[in-house]
């Protein structure tokens, strides 16, 4: 496709482009005091809806007056200190509050009030957290790997550069205003599989010195699913926070505004064609102060080489003397108390040290030797194992319709109750990574998974039911693979039996001699 096909920044912009162009929703938070006074139900539908989104404060029609609160957390790093007032604010909610760890190694707090807001961001402050542009059409939470720092495998330490490209993006350079979402990522570890988001940085080699190969395009959407592609650059660490900076504001100014479902970075890419796409990136970076001998050409091989670790159980770090635990949390879900004994045993058995994952788990780091033990006891570790079942160990999934009016079913608890069932059936050799979604959005980005499942409806005895569509194959080997659709919908009652067939017959799972009552997932 020759570039003049390249959306223009004058072209005819949609109504929501209008209404994000005429007032930003950063403006709101001198304003949160008084909003949260007037009540929610004062509130126009876009300060609702998408304004309040700049702040990292989302409306949830299916709970009307509770709203969710998604930190951004770079790395998925937090501090006992922080998880323990975290707690706090859950706690307060009642019956309504809990958090979710979700795939982009965050946090998301629910069920507070509008009038919550003011102090809570406030609390944020000193606590040295923030949820600024964390939903909508701004950068979403830096990823990269979850054991940087403690890990022996480790090719450099991600964290720093990971903090400083969010100084970047949050700070009087950053962009404010994005055509759609846009995730970045930097890996340091030889698993350290991201190809599923828009921009992606890769430990690489050039001429024997170690930087980042970069990658550009990946995204799941309801339309269409890309993994992204080497853009043939080469970047020391130092240069990458200022490129991604030059990336944003090229997309900023040149993404499609004018049709959402053509908005992300691919198909800004493919309008452009790569080379002429890379050009460009080239003419930003310079007009931004840039050296272009910064930007070296490269072949885009990079050092990642195997599918993300299963990070439950104990494990040596690089510090001599000092392991990290990780720990199962079923489906991401965390409850107040569970936050706050979490905060307890890091600050108590380890250095106060917390990750994310990914696969919505938990890494409790620098715990001694001696003590992990001891830690293995805690009561807590009942609920979130550190050996943790086949399938329970990597299964990820969205919110659900318990939170989120776009999804089809029950994803937390369906999911839940169906590995749980699988497990007493099936014996298996190895672990099998299933990714639970609850609509065509793929939040709980079923494409990646071995099995993936995506919430549907199906006819069954003459009436519409709660149904999954079931995808097969997905890698996350250093040549990644989206998984293809295998059943376009199982009733939700059926779905232990279908995927007990496929587990026998794809993955090595044999029945066990004396398996457990079946249960049916609500």
């Amino acid at each position: 496709m020759s570039a003049s096909s390249t959306p223009s920044p004058a072209a005819s912009r949609s109504r929501l482009e209008e209404a994000k162009a005429n007032f930003s929703g950063l403006d709101l938070a001198p304003r949160l005091e008084q909003l949260g006074r007037d009540g929610w139900e004062s509130l126009d539908e876009i300060t609702l809806t998408v304004h309040l989104k700049w702040l990292g404060i989302f409306f949830r029609p299916v709970t009307p007056g509770r709203f969710m609160v998604r930190l951004r957390l770079p790395n998925g790093a937090i501090e006992a200190r922080q998880l323990a007032v975290l707690a706090e604010l859950v706690d307060r909610c009642g019956e309504h509050g809990s958090a979710d760890i979700t795939t982009r190694q965050n946090l998301q707090l629910r069920g507070l009030l509008l009038e919550d807001m003011a102090p809570l961001m406030a609390a944020l402050e000193r606590l040295g957290l923030t949820s600024r542009q964390s939903g909508h059409d701004n950068p979403r939470n830096i990823t990269g790997n979850p054991l940087a720092g403690l890990d022996p495998e480790e090719w450099l330490d991600t964290r720093p550069i990971v903090q400083a490209i969010q100084s970047a993006l949050l700070g009087p350079a950053g962009p404010r205003n994005l055509p759609r979402k846009f995730n970045v990522a930097v890996g340091g570890a030889p698993d350290s599989f991201l190809l599923h988001n828009d921009l992606a940085f890769l430990p690489a080699l050039r001429d024997g010195e170690l930087g980042f190969t970069v990658l550009v395009g990946g995204f799941f959407s309801a339309q269409r699913n890309e993994l992204a592609v080497p853009l043939g650059l080469w970047l020391r660490s130092a240069q990458v926070p200022a490129f991604t900076l030059a990336v944003l504001h090229h997309y900023s100014a040149h993404g499609n505004r004018s049709a959402r479902n053509r908005s992300r970075l691919m198909y800004l890419v493919e309008a452009l064609g790569l080379d002429a796409y890379r050009a460009a990136l080239r003419a930003t970076y310079r007009d931004q102060g840039g050296a272009d001998s910064d930007l070296l050409d490269h072949d885009g091989c990079h050092l990642v080489n195997r599918a993300p670790r299963d990070l439950c159980g104990v494990h040596p770090q690089k510090q001599e003397g000092l392991c990290w635990v990780g720990l199962n949390v079923p489906m991401g879900r965390l409850e107040a108390d569970s936050m706050a004994e979490l905060a307890r045993l890091a600050a108590s058995y380890g250095s106060g040290d917390l990750r994310f994952s990914e696969s919505q788990n938990v890494v409790i780091a620098d715990v001694p030797a001696d003590r992990a033990e001891a830690l293995l006891a805690e009561p807590l570790l009942r609920r979130f194992p550190a050996v943790p079942g086949p399938l329970l160990a990597e299964a990820v999934s969205c919110t659900g319709n318990h939170y989120c009016g776009l999804a089809l079913i029950p994803t937390k608890s369906t999911a839940l109750a169906v590995v749980e069932e699988l497990e007493r059936r099936l014996e298996l050799p190895e672990a099998v990574r299933t990714h639970w979604t609850g609509c065509p959005n793929a939040c709980g980005q079923p494409y990646m998974g071995q099995i993936g499942l995506m919430g549907a409806k199906a006819r069954k005895d003459g009436q519409m039911v709660e149904a999954a569509r079931i995808f097969l194959g997905g890698s996350m080997q250093n040549e990644g693979r989206l998984a293809e659709l295998h059943h376009k919908g199982v009733p939700l009652d059926e779905l232990p039996d279908v995927l007990e067939a496929l587990l026998i017959d794809n993955f090595g799972a044999r029945r066990r001699s004396a398996a457990g009552p079946p249960s049916v997932p609500s």
